[in-house]
């Protein structure tokens, strides 16, 4: 009985190591399902190695395997079942071995235990076990058994990464286990003493007392010299950020149909009648979502208790010549990561049972957002609220999505502010090579509406009241086609195209005039029926705070007649170079013959007719150069007096308004609606923009979608630091005017400083003939403040 009692603690030890790193590992998992098959597996590897020791060791390998794939068949199909994966076991176990590593290690966290998320942690459960109670009890090496169980906890770690807290518990109760199985005593001892040199002679038994003596304080000195060694490094490690390994492995990513499905806009146009899908809702008459206008709705996101649409894709990044879906999409289980919805909305739960006809790619459609899918196998994007099946759509799939429709309150778009920041950067960026009409029409329309809502309103109205929607018009969404639909001539095809022109227009204009703005792809729905190829159309959104995306349909209605653009916008340049103005034409005439007097010639002693055109005309000179000297003098002395003189708040006022007149010398003025954050944006993108122009001609994609900037060394002028340092600005300016007094000297020196730097990059951007008419317009002398 005692010596059954001491063979107990290892095999106790090894499963419950194991055991912890399946709790570790069911950190990422969703439920606590994950971390009971990996006990499971546990207890079964060890167990039957246990019962087994009485066989040769060559049998205990082949009936522990047969055991896995028991257990494991059975935890595949259990996991299968609660995810509800069409498909027989073969097909699901060889899915889930083809794709278990990579599907691991990109499923979106909670992981929901799928049999490709579970079948490798089970078999390695299994085969730790299997290889450590072999060693640790056939073999009687407990301490080197304790290698496989301690290799799977550390890969335990590695795979949760940083997505969970540190698991400083679990991490010493693996340790406290493996001293408890240290400590307890597992074999028989050798004597009835316990002594292993009892029956020895003395002097033998001395000597061995003695070496056994040696080799255990050499022992102890070893693992004091590598605590002392190794433990400052790995208490330094506690705070650390441990290694994602998702960033190695890629993620599933869209066809080149479907990075830009924008683009089959017009295609579908043309061919109307093709079934794409077909749809069953169970809430028909669910409110339509944010991303949800009618093609026969007003302005705004109200549509009227319309069945919601079915997106297809989100398109965020536009480089100048596509919108491109820019989305990162993990693997994902039944169950979608909910978000919190905006505090004044309304949320109502929409069900679809959707059937693919004849749409093809990988992207999914689905109301939005999507909380659970069930029936297909998705991958997610959570910031776009997206879906893509990795292997393709397919005729017949059939799937259902549960959504969580919200619509928010629409009393509030008034007032709404939008965000800005690093956090939208991406859905503000406008690529370089902007069509200068383009620009021009933005700023128009911004400079007379000053709250984001008005604004894209304005560029909604004008869009609708001045466009014509057309089926057959080609595709295209790059500068050169915006500008062609936007004020290209009607006769020629101009002022003409499909909701891609529309949508795609409306969202660049947007972010010109400052509004985080997105492209939506997807097809209006009745709710139940077939959706067709001539129910796919673009909407764009705004990004509102506390609302979220908000819809707009800028397609004409159908009983208005277009207004020509002419009516209400007319491109005209700001300043034309000198090449450009025409100079008035001075006909040459002879000069009269002279006629002798009688009596001969008659010198009237006065300055020749050389001499007075000479000294005219050097006079004309003079004048003109002093008065040039005069306005250079007096714009320096203003400069002067704006950063130099007054008190921290007046200089940085001054620097402010140093900033502001140098975007109008360079033909980009700033609204007075604007805020000063907003201004600096501007700022920023003049200064890009000026930069992009004065670099020579260019055309095609490379032309418009150049690359970011990034970030300078400090103390240089480069795009990267200029633009922080002009954000800062905009900051010590909302500082000064709504807490007067507190601004410093030496912030008032960095706002100097960032205005004269800022001055000399856009002027050194400016071509040869503006840099030397910047200094002397005497445009900063009248302007109003």
């Amino acid at each position: 009985m005692l010596r059954a009692l001491r063979a107990v603690p290892v095999p106790l030890a090894l499963i419950a190591m194991i055991g912890l790193a399946g709790a570790v590992l069911g950190r990422v998992y969703a439920g606590p399902l994950l971390t009971r098959l990996v006990l499971g597996a546990a207890i079964g590897s060890v167990l039957v190695s246990v019962a087994a020791r009485r066989l040769p060791s060559w049998l205990v390998a082949p009936v522990s395997v047969t055991a896995m794939a028991g257990w494991t068949a059975w935890s595949l199909r259990l996991t299968a079942t609660r995810a509800e994966l069409p498909g027989g076991l073969a097909e699901v176990t060889t899915d889930a071995a083809t794709n278990g590593i990579p599907r691991l290690l990109t499923a979106m966290i909670p992981v929901e235990p799928t049999p490709d998320t579970v079948l490798v942690p089970l078999v390695a459960a299994w085969l730790a076990g299997l290889a450590a109670a072999e060693v640790a009890l056939r073999a009687g090496r407990v301490l080197l058994g304790y290698l496989p169980p301690v290799l799977l906890y550390a890969a335990a770690l590695y795979v949760v990464g940083p997505n969970a807290d540190p698991a400083i518990g679990p991490t010493l109760a693996v340790v406290a286990v493996a001293v408890l199985g240290l400590a307890v005593p597992s074999g028989s001892p050798a004597t009835a003493d316990g002594d292993p040199t009892a029956g020895l002679a003395p002097a033998i038994r001395a000597a061995m007392r003695t070496r056994l003596a040696a080799a255990s304080a050499a022992g102890l000195a070893v693992v004091v010299g590598l605590a002392a060694l190794l433990g400052p490094a790995l208490a330094g490690q506690v705070d650390g950020r441990p290694v994602d390994p998702r960033r190695y492995v890629e993620p599933p990513q869209v066809e080149a149909l479907d990075e830009s499905p924008l683009i089959r806009i017009s295609g579908w146009a043309l061919n109307p009648g093709q079934k794409l899908l077909d749809v069953h809702t169970d809430s028909p008459d669910a409110p339509a979502p944010t991303g949800a206008p009618a093609p026969d709705s007003g302005t705004g996101p109200d549509t009227g208790g319309r069945p919601a649409p079915i997106r297809l894709a989100v398109l965020s990044d536009y480089d100048g010549v596509t919108w491109r879906v820019g989305a990162t999409y993990r693997n994902a289980g039944r169950i979608l990561p909910a978000t919190a919805p905006a505090p004044d909305s309304t949320v109502q739960t929409v069900r679809q049972e959707i059937t693919v006809a004849e749409l093809s790619g990988r992207l999914l459609p689905a109301a939005a957002t999507p909380r659970e899918v069930t029936g297909a196998r998705v991958a997610y994007d959570p910031t776009t609220g997206t879906l893509i099946r990795p292997e393709g759509l397919t005729p017949g799939l059939r799937y259902t999505v549960t959504s969580a429709v919200e619509t928010p309150d629409g009393n509030l778009l008034s007032t709404a502010d939008v965000p800005a920041g690093d956090e939208v950067a991406r859905v503000l960026r406008v690529a370089d090579g902007v069509p200068e009409p383009l620009r021009r029409l933005a700023t128009q329309l911004a400079e007379s509406n000053g709250a984001p809502y008005a604004r894209a309103t304005a560029v909604e109205q004008f869009l609708a009241e001045h466009y014509r929607l057309v089926a057959d018009a080609p595709s295209g969404h790059a500068y050169p086609n915006l500008n062609f639909f936007l004020f290209g001539p009607r006769d020629a095809g101009g002022q003409r195209g499909t909701s891609e022109q529309f949508a795609a227009a409306f969202a660049v204009l947007g972010r010109l005039a400052g509004l985080p703005t997105r492209v939506v792809v997807g097809f209006r729905s009745t709710g139940d029926g077939p959706v067709r190829a001539g129910d796919a159309y673009a909407w764009p959104e705004v990004l509102f705070d506390g609302l979220g995306w908000v819809p707009f349909d800028p397609l004409p209605r159908p009983d208005e007649e277009p207004r020509p653009v002419e009516e209400d916008f007319r491109p005209t340049p700001d300043e034309p170079p000198p090449s450009e103005v025409p100079e008035p034409t001075v006909e040459p005439t002879a000069p009269p013959e002279p006629v002798a007097a009688p009596g001969g010639p008659t010198d009237t002693g006065g300055p020749s007719t050389a001499l007075l055109v000479a000294g005219g005309t050097g006079g004309t000179l003079l004048l003109v150069v002093a008065a040039l000297v005069v306005l250079m003098v007096m714009r320096r002395a203003q400069t002067r007096a704006r950063l130099e003189r007054g008190d921290p708040g007046q200089r940085i006022a001054g620097a402010w308004r140093e900033v502001t007149d140098a975007l109008r010398l360079a033909g980009r003025p700033v609204g007075g609606d604007l805020a000063a954050t907003e201004v600096a944006a501007h700022a920023r993108r003049a200064v890009t923009d000026a930069r992009a122009g004065s670099s020579g001609p260019a055309s095609g994609p490379a032309a418009t979608a150049g690359p970011a900037p990034a970030d300078d060394p400090p103390g240089t002028t480069g795009p990267g630091n200029l633009d922080a340092r002009v954000q800062e600005l905009a900051g010590l300016l909302n500082q000064v005017a709504f807490a007067p007094g507190t601004a410093t000297a030496e912030q008032a020196a960095r706002a100097v400083t960032t205005a004269n730097d800022y001055v000399t990059a856009l002027r050194a951007a400016r071509p040869w003939w503006r840099r030397i008419l910047w200094s002397i317009r005497p445009g900063p002398l009248r302007w109003p403040r």
